[in-house]
């Protein structure tokens, strides 16, 4: 009796010590991730308003495109959030110079949209990288609209959005850094709680 009341405490303790780990876990997290997607938004918004050249809702376009960079590439734990990073920047890259030489020929239309889309599909799905084919096809759709709103030189837009993806991967990588280490020194952390962030630790 004694001993079976003593494994359920134990238990019971266990389990308590598993949410306060993955309750920490989420906080931190989340916080970060906030943080992390205020700072890119606002160092863009910021360069683009020294630049001066550009339209204010061209300005907000950049703080946005540099959001959701980070957020893509934000994961729980740093090798995920390096894997995104590297797969974000080649999708987005191919994407960019598609739309790139496209319109620097031709203003949008939507026949254009739909032709750089079929041919990103085609191409990274030959290459061997289908899993770049959603994040490709995302962006050209993006770049192509955004030009057609901002007619007057369309073909800046591949460029400053490569510039906004850049700043908010970089940040995104940086923070997931930072919350790797802020994980190892959490006191209630537990490995079937942070199974990830237990990996890293181990790898390095």
């Amino acid at each position: 009796m004694s001993s079976a009341i003593t494994q359920t405490a134990q238990q019971s303790s266990k389990t308590t010590r598993r949410e306060t780990s993955h309750t920490s876990q989420a906080v931190i997290h989340g916080v970060l991730l906030g943080v992390c997607c205020l700072f890119s938004y606002k160092l863009i918004t910021e360069l683009l308003t020294r630049s001066r050249f550009l339209p204010r809702d061209d300005q907000f376009l950049g703080g946005m495109w540099a959001v959701i960079a980070t957020i893509f590439v934000f994961r729980c734990s740093y090798e995920e959030s390096v894997r995104a990073a590297l797969s974000r920047t080649s999708a987005t890259l191919f994407s960019f110079a598609l739309c790139f030489v496209y319109l620097l020929v031709f203003p949008f239309r939507p026949w254009g949209l739909v032709l750089l889309i079929a041919i990103g599909a085609i191409v990274l799905d030959l290459l061997g990288r289908s899993e770049d084919i959603i994040t490709a096809c995302i962006t050209t759709a993006v770049v192509m609209v955004v030009a057609a709103i901002s007619p007057q030189h369309a073909w800046k837009q591949p460029i400053l959005r490569l510039i906004d993806t850049i700043v908010g991967i970089a940040i995104g990588v940086v923070g997931a850094w930072i919350a790797l280490k802020l994980l190892r020194h959490t006191p209630s952390q537990s490995p079937s709680a942070l199974p990830h962030a237990r990996e890293e630790s181990i790898r390095q």
